[in-house]
């Protein structure tokens, strides 16, 4: 597996590039407004030796909500492979968060499970994440974000 993630905090972006070995890994692309990831996926050894392409912010139509530390009403638009929206929400550091976004159809379809969540589920519909407000901060988002990546 071979992961790109662009992170933007307070109009600045950050790029972190992983690789690693995981028996369940799953090609396309995830974005919740903050942090936008792209996978690739192969089988065959060292075959991760380049890196996952840079995600697209070329959009698509698709629209999400995605969260920040005030609110989770704020309008997404997808871009790329992005074809659904998805809520998931757990618990992070003792305490209860939630993260919304656009996500590839094939990342929703796998049936990988991460520690700390507890509900995620994806629809195809524009906007079909739901409203809800939330009380978290921006640094729990972003800590969500990576430790879905790393750990999926």
């Amino acid at each position: 597996m071979s992961s790109t993630t662009v992170v933007n905090v307070g109009g600045s972006g950050t790029k972190v590039k992983a690789k690693d070995c995981i028996a369940d890994c799953v090609s396309g692309s995830m974005n919740i407004g903050v942090g936008k990831t792209s996978f690739a996926c192969c089988n065959t050894d060292r075959c991760n030796f380049q890196d996952a392409p840079d995600p697209s912010i070329v959009p698509n139509g698709k629209m999400c909500y995605s969260c920040d530390d005030k609110s989770c009403s704020n309008i997404l638009r997808c871009s790329g492979s992005e074809d659904r929206c998805f809520k998931a929400s757990g618990t992070l550091g003792g305490q209860s968060t939630v993260v919304k976004g656009c996500v590839s159809k094939s990342i929703c379809d796998a049936e990988t499970s991460v520690r700390d969540i507890q509900e995620a589920s994806c629809c195809s519909g524009n906007l079909c994440n739901g409203v809800q407000s939330v009380s978290q901060s921006f640094l729990f988002l972003c800590c969500s974000l990576l430790s879905f990546i790393l750990l999926h």
